[in-house]
C-alpha cells in the first residue's frame, strides 16, 4: 500500500449487529522500501497495523505503520537497507548488527493483548507496544527486563479459566541456537514462571498449544544453519530427513521436567485446540506431510511440492516410554493453516474450528491465483460436519476471528469476522458473520486493496481502553 490512512463512516450493506461494539486489529504485510533480493519472502516485508472500530451501527478504519527500529532505518536511508529475512550478514553495513538480530524485526504478525497493552508481535524479536485508538507505535518492551529472550512469539496464549498468558522465544539467546525461553504471565502481565530448553534441532516455532496442565510446542523440518547465513543465504530450509517433535512443558514443574515426543515428517504451522486426558495430551491442528512454506528451499534441492494441510489429532502418550505419537486425521477438506476459535475454550472440550479453505462447490473464477481458499469453514469435531460461509467469486479470504455474542453464549455463538481482498474490483470487504448459520449480516467496503493480513484479534472497552 505505502500509505497510511483514516476512513469515517465507511460504506456498508446489511447492518451491524448492535451488540458489536470493539476494534478488529490486524496485522499486514507492506513493503515500505522494494527487497533487496526479489526471491525474498514476503514474511519479510514491513508491518503495518489496521483497525475497524465497530459502534453504534458505524464502521471506521484506520491504518498505520508499526514504526520499529528498521522502519525508521530506511527513513533515514530512503531506501532499502535490510537483506534476507532473519540474515542479518546479508544487510547494508551502515546498519548490520549480527550480534542482535532482534532488532532487524518488522513486528508484523500478530497483534497481541497482554496486561490491558496492545502490542505488534513477530517471533523474530521483540513486541512493539500500539496505542489502541491511534495505533501510534510506542516503544519496544522486554517486560521490565523479565524477558530473558531476544524473540517472543507471535502466538501466546490465554487460558481463560485463570487468565494466565504463556509465551516463549525461540533462536532465544542468538541467531541458529537452540535455545527456547517460556514464560507464564499473570492478569497483570507479570512474569511469574520462566522454563528454559533446548530444542532436539532449531526450526520454526510458531505456534503452541496450551492445556490445563501442560505447554505443548511443535517442531518440524524447516532447520537453519549459522553457515548458511555466513554465505548470504536464507535462513530457513526444509530438510525431509528431520522428525517432527513435540516439547511438552507441564505447566507446575520445571525445566528438567520437560520431554519431547517424536513424529515422522509434518509441517505444523498453527493449533486448534488441546487438552489433557487423564496420562494423554490430546492436540488438534492442521497438519501437512511435508514442507508448506514455497519460499524456503529444500536442503537437497527438491523442487517444491505443494502439501496440503488436514485437521488431524495428536495423541501423546505422557505414559510412554519411547515418546511416540498417534495421529489420526479429523477432516480430510483440504484448508489453510489460519485456524480460531471460541478462544473461551482454549484448553477445554469443544466443537468449533473455523478456517479458510477451497470448496469447489463454489465457482470463485479464474483469478485468485495460490490463495488460501475461498470460503471460511465450521468444521465441527464432534459431529464432522462443515457448513461453509462463501462471499463470492474473485474474493482472498483472510483468517477470521470470532466474537462471542456474550460471555455466557453457548461455544460458537456469536460472530466471526474476516476480511478478503475482491480481486475484481481491487477493493477490501469486511464480513460480518453469524457463526451459527455462517450467514452474512454486513459488509464493509474500503475503496482500495490493502496489504496481505497475517493475523487479527478482537478487543472491546472492557480488554481495551476503546475511545
Amino acid at each position: 500500500m505505502r500509505f497510511e490512512v483514516d476512513l469515517h463512516d465507511c460504506e456498508m450493506t446489511g447492518g451491524l449487529p448492535p451488540d458489536l461494539d470493539g476494534a478488529l486489529y490486524r496485522l499486514h504485510l507492506d513493503w515500505l522500501y522494494p527487497p533487496l533480493f526479489e526471491d525474498d519472502t514476503i514474511l519479510a516485508a514491513d508491518g503495518y497495523i489496521s483497525m475497524f472500530r465497530l459502534k453504534g451501527g458505524r464502521a471506521h478504519y484506520k491504518g498505520r505503520y508499526v514504526q520499529t527500529e528498521r522502519y525508521r532505518k530506511q527513513i533515514e536511508a530512503g531506501r532499502q537497507v535490510y537483506g534476507y529475512y532473519r540474515n542479518p550478514y546479508t544487510d547494508d553495513p551502515s546498519i548490520r548488527d549480527i550480534a542482535n538480530p532482534n532488532r532487524r524485526t518488522t513486528a508484523n504478525t500478530t497483534p497481541v493483548i497482554l496486561g490491558g497493552k496492545l502490542y505488534a508481535t513477530k517471533e523474530d524479536g521483540l513486541p512493539y507496544e500500539i496505542d489502541p485508538n491511534t495505533l501510534a507505535t510506542r516503544p519496544q518492551t522486554n517486560f521490565g527486563g523479565a524477558w530473558k529472550s531476544q524473540t517472543f512469539t507471535a502466538h501466546p496464549k490465554v487460558d481463560p479459566t485463570t487468565g494466565e498468558t504463556f509465551g516463549y522465544g525461540y533462536e532465544a539467546t542468538g541467531l541458529c541456537s537452540r535455545d527456547v525461553f517460556v514464560c507464564r504471565f499473570d492478569r497483570a502481565g507479570n512474569i511469574t514462571r520462566q522454563w528454559r530448553f533446548e530444542a532436539p534441532h532449531t526450526s520454526v516455532l510458531h505456534d503452541m498449544w496450551l492445556t490445563h496442565d501442560h505447554i505443548v510446542i511443535p517442531g518440524g523440518g524447516l532447520v537453519t544453519d549459522i553457515e548458511w547465513l555466513e554465505a548470504g543465504g536464507k535462513h530457513w530450509g526444509w530438510d525431509t530427513s528431520k522428525p517432527s517433535w513435540h516439547a511438552v512443558i507441564p505447566r507446575e514443574g520445571g525445566s528438567e521436567d520437560i520431554r519431547y515426543f517424536f513424529g515422522p515428517e509434518r509441517s505444523i504451522v498453527h493449533t486448534a485446540n488441546a487438552r489433557t486426558e487423564g496420562n494423554r495430551i490430546v492436540l488438534e491442528a492442521p497438519v501437512a506431510n511435508g514442507n508448506t512454506w514455497p519460499f524456503f528451499p529444500d536442503t537437497r534441492g527438491a523442487p517444491f511440492k505443494a502439501v496440503p494441510n488436514t485437521l488431524r489429532r495428536i495423541t501423546l502418550d505422557l505414559g510412554s516410554r519411547d515418546g511416540a505419537i498417534e495421529e489420526q486425521e479429523l477432516f480430510a477438506t483440504p484448508m489453510s493453516s489460519f485456524t480460531r476459535m471460541d478462544e473461551r475454550f482454549v484448553t477445554l472440550p469443544y466443537r468449533y474450528v473455523f478456517v479458510q479453505y477451497a470448496d469447489s462447490r463454489f465457482d470463485s473464477g479464474d483469478v485468485l491465483g495460490r490463495t488460501d481458499g475461498n470460503c471460511i469453514g465450521r468444521f465441527d469435531v464432534r459431529t464432522n460436519q462443515l457448513k461453509p460461509f462463501f462471499p463470492g467469486p474473485g474474493r482472498a479470504i483472510q483468517e477470521p476471528v470470532f466474537i462471542p455474542r456474550s460471555a455466557s453464549s453457548a461455544e460458537g455463538d456469536g460472530y466471526l469476522l474476516a476480511v478478503a481482498h475482491n480481486v475484481l474490483q481491487s477493493i477490501t470487504e469486511l464480513y460480518v458473520i453469524d457463526a451459527t448459520t455462517m450467514e452474512e449480516l454486513a459488509r464493509v467496503t474500503l475503496p482500495f486493496r490493502s496489504s496481505p493480513q497475517v493475523h487479527g484479534t478482537w478487543a472491546n472497552a472492557g480488554v481495551l481502553p476503546l475511545q
